[in-house]
Parts: C-alpha cells; sequence; structure tokens
C-alpha cells in the first residue's frame, strides 16, 4: 500500500469522491435527502489531497481545505468497502494531520452525518471532540462537527 499526495484534480481523487457520494446517497435513503450538504463538498477549493493505493488501484482518500488562519477542514474521508476494517481510514488521518500542521494549522475540523456512526468512532478514537455546529452546519440537525488540536 502506497499513499500519494495530490490535489484534486486527481483523476483517482475523483473517481473516489463519486464512490464516496455513492455510498452516502445509499446510506441516507437517496441523493435527495442529502442535497442541502452537496453544495459543500465540491472539490474546487480542496487542494490537499491524500490517495491510498493498493498497487496501482485507488482505494481510499482523505483531504482538507482551509476553514480560517488556524483551521483547516477535513473534506471526502473514504475508503472502498471491501478495504474497511484493515486501519486505513485512521492512516490516512494520521497524515492528514501531519500534512495539516507542516501547512502551519493549528485544529482540523470536520463535518459528519448523524447516521455516520463508523465514522464518528474513528474521529472519537483518535481525538476528535464534538462541537457546536460551524458555519454552514449551524442549523443543520443531522450535522456532527469535531474539532481536534493539533
Amino acid at each position: 500500500m502506497r499513499f500519494e499526495y495530490t490535489n484534486s484534480v486527481s483523476q483517482d481523487f475523483i473517481l473516489l469522491c463519486q464512490e464516496l457520494d455513492e455510498s452516502l446517497n445509499e446510506q441516507v435513503g437517496g441523493e435527495k435527502n442529502r442535497s442541502q450538504y452537496a453544495q459543500y463538498n465540491y472539490l474546487d477549493d480542496i487542494k490537499d489531497v491524500i490517495v491510498a493505493y493498493d498497487n496501482d488501484l485507488p482505494i481510499a482518500c482523505a483531504s482538507f481545505k482551509r476553514y480560517n488562519e488556524e483551521c483547516a477542514e477535513v473534506k471526502r474521508v473514504y475508503v472502498r468497502d471491501e478495504y474497511r476494517g484493515k486501519g486505513i481510514s485512521k492512516k490516512l488521518m494520521e497524515l492528514i494531520e501531519v500534512y495539516a500542521k507542516e501547512k502551519g494549522f493549528q485544529a482540523l475540523i470536520l463535518e459528519t452525518g448523524r447516521p455516520m456512526t463508523t465514522a464518528i468512532h474513528l474521529y472519537q478514537g483518535i481525538g476528535f471532540e464534538t462541537i457546536p455546529n460551524y458555519g454552514q452546519y449551524k442549523d443543520m440537525a443531522d450535522s456532527i462537527c469535531m474539532k481536534k488540536v493539533l
């Protein structure tokens, strides 16, 4: 397994994000049920991406974008089904933390959905704490926002 640092124009990252969107649609009962979130998941603002590969096959990704001077926002964390349970998402998050710190950020924030219990447990397990919903998620009842100081 290898991890490649890239950006949001990576075709492998784009492919994995499409799979992520399909997976999320299945989990919440269709694209319409997550339409209010889609506008916050465009790849245009994402400059920092890590893609995991099994040989040459892209299998997982994670990224972040600048939220403000001190915080980067974690975006588009995804592992293909057949690779789940192998610690890949945890490794990606460790790499994202180091990468964000190297870029001068002091904290990471993220938003996930209430139904995403596996993701919530992952984030809690690596030191993220629940915070009041921020920014565009402030009035979204199904959002859970979290933060980790680096």
